[in-house]
């Protein structure tokens, strides 16, 4: 029997004592793959796989500094390049992981596989979004233990949210539903997250003018002072910030506004180049990272 391993992220902010990663050389695998796989996924340009290697090794020497404990998912035959998008896959509860059913049809083999190596980790698995239920991590974001925000798209629907909620019963209050834009349709990749980060309970990265207006008033009722990213930062995935803790992040280099911004707030800056890993996949220091425990210190 597999010892139970210690889990639970009811919190975007909570210092990161474990850390579920996949590292591009078992995501990407190699160029030839890159290749053949790089259009179909609407990436912006194939990612260089010796370069993206570099970036990688860059991207986790920050977060070492913070991260005691990290896992990393073994390659899989069924997933795709994505599956370095770890965040998606799976949503981490106080009651252990529940595997997502995405709404890209590419990516529809990770969460078993997610799954799969969490419970040989140890870290409990209650249950899964299925049947026409669709829900991708990147739309949910919680603000407290009980109170989380569910981005309602081309990735998440109504079906997939009251699975969800069904399956944390009791362990939440309140489950706040946020219409997304079709911004580039089905294609695209938008999420609630790529409008807001939490960085701090009282301070949040925000692209305002894609927010609905009940959202945003919502967030500053909260007493949630937000940091507004600029039109020509909205693209860079300058609202895609990483808090490894409360006030200290990690975000993609190339978004200085907003780093200075958030350095004005009191917050420490880590920056990575995200190139290859990032920007032509549209994934973020969050979307390449799923923290399995978030505690408090």
């Amino acid at each position: 029997m597999v010892e139970l391993m210690r889990s639970g992220s009811q919190s975007e902010i909570d210092p990161i004592k474990s850390l579920l990663l996949k590292h591009p050389k078992d995501a990407f695998k190699s160029q030839r793959n890159i290749q053949a796989q790089w259009e179909k996924l609407n990436y912006s340009a194939p990612p260089d796989f010796r370069k993206s290697l570099e970036e990688y090794d860059s991207f986790l020497g920050i977060l070492k500094q913070f991260i005691p404990e990290i896992h990393f998912l073994p390659p899989d035959d069924e997933t795709g390049l994505d599956s370095i998008y770890v965040h998606d896959a799976l949503l981490m509860t106080d009651k252990g992981a529940v595997l997502c059913s995405m709404g890209k049809d590419e990516r529809a083999a990770e969460p078993a596989a997610a799954g799969k190596f969490l419970e040989e980790l140890g870290i409990p698995v209650p249950g899964s979004i299925g049947g026409e239920g669709k829900m991708e991590g990147g739309d949910i974001v919680w603000f407290d233990k009980k109170t989380l925000a569910v981005g309602l798209g081309y990735r998440t629907n109504r079906q997939g949210v009251r699975q969800f909620r069904e399956l944390l019963a009791d362990a939440v209050d309140e489950c706040v539903e946020v219409p997304l834009p079709h911004w580039e349709g089905p294609e695209g990749v938008m999420h609630l997250m790529s409008l807001i980060s939490p960085v701090r309970r009282d301070l949040a990265v925000v692209y305002s003018r894609l927010l609905p207006v009940s959202f945003r008033e919502w967030l500053l009722e909260r007493g949630i002072h937000l940091i507004e990213v600029p039109d020509s930062e909205f693209e860079t995935m300058a609202c895609n910030v990483l808090a490894v803790a409360p006030g200290q992040c990690i975000m993609i280099e190339g978004n200085p506004l907003t780093r200075r911004m958030l350095e004005d707030a009191g917050v420490e800056v880590y920056e990575y180049r995200g190139e290859e890993i990032s920007r032509k996949g549209a994934g973020g220091p969050t979307c390449l990272t799923r923290p399995l425990l978030r505690e408090g210190d």
